[in-house]
């Protein structure tokens, strides 16, 4: 058999690893990274030298946590007391240099989590109780505040913040220096301090093969909402009038009925 799967496990001499964290097949430490407490590492994952791991921490299957990262470390949270929470990266996850990610808090549910393919590039930080979908990409030095939820294949640009329990809808694409203090409906880009829609976010959707008409139908169901000049109510009503139906459209309006904090727009 070839492969991760019945490759050695590789621990440089200069690491330490605690005897309660279990590596598989395939996994390389690099020297001078610390991983510490319950923490279960997937076959070929590559960990990179004065990476730091800590608590109850589980890692995917060839994933990539490079030097100077910091993984699964304790809520920057003034109400934590050390209680048992955890974090959760999925297969394929890459987490750059000197990018943290924080486990959960009691109160936020007690779990972190990265779903599958998760990109965090240099310097970004995922707060407690966050939830990344598959495809999440992070620019450098893009930050997220506690529980945050961004959904799949959403894109944030480098020295972005989100606010504390916003949401950042599918396909969504945030620019970079931007500020986000409401959820982004899904599909669309926005950018700036605060953000403002720009568009649909047409490259993404293509890159992901959505149908031609249902980027047409979004089109039409972005320039009722976004430019048409109405309240979203109003808004809401003429695209369920006039907008062909499709999965995608009903979506973005279940997304804007659900939101807590209100859309950016």
């Amino acid at each position: 058999m070839n492969g991760p799967l019945a490759a050695p496990v590789q621990v440089h001499p200069t690491a330490i690893v605690s005897p309660e964290v279990e590596l598989g097949p395939g996994v390389t430490v690099g020297p001078y990274a610390v991983l510490s407490g319950r923490i279960r590492v997937g076959a070929g994952t590559r960990i990179g030298p004065h990476a730091l791991i800590e608590g109850e921490t589980e890692i995917g299957s060839q994933s990539q946590i490079h030097g100077n990262a910091v993984v699964g470390t304790a809520p920057q949270d003034l109400k934590y007391r050390g209680e048992p929470t955890r974090l959760t990266l999925g297969d394929r996850c890459v987490i750059r240099e000197f990018a943290s990610v924080n486990r959960g808090t009691v109160g936020g549910g007690g779990h972190t989590l990265l779903g599958h393919g998760v990109v965090i590039m240099a310097y970004a930080h995922v707060a407690h109780d966050c939830v990344l979908q598959d495809g999440v990409i992070l620019a450098n030095q893009a930050t997220l505040a506690g529980h945050v939820v961004l959904e799949s294949h959403v894109i944030v640009g480098g020295l972005t913040g989100i606010h504390q329990f916003c949401r950042v809808g599918r396909h969504a694409f945030v620019g970079a220096c931007s500020a986000v203090l409401q959820d982004v409906a899904p599909f669309i880009k926005v950018q700036g301090n605060r953000v403002k829609p720009f568009g649909l976010n047409t490259v993404g959707l293509r890159r992901h093969r959505v149908p031609p008409e249902a980027i047409a139908a979004l089109q039409r169901a972005y320039r009722l909402l976004f430019q048409g000049g109405l309240n979203t109510s109003q808004a809401m009503a003429r695209v369920a009038a006039e907008v062909p139906a499709c999965p995608e459209v009903d979506y973005l309006i279940d997304f804007i009925k659900r939101s807590q904090r209100g859309i950016s727009k």
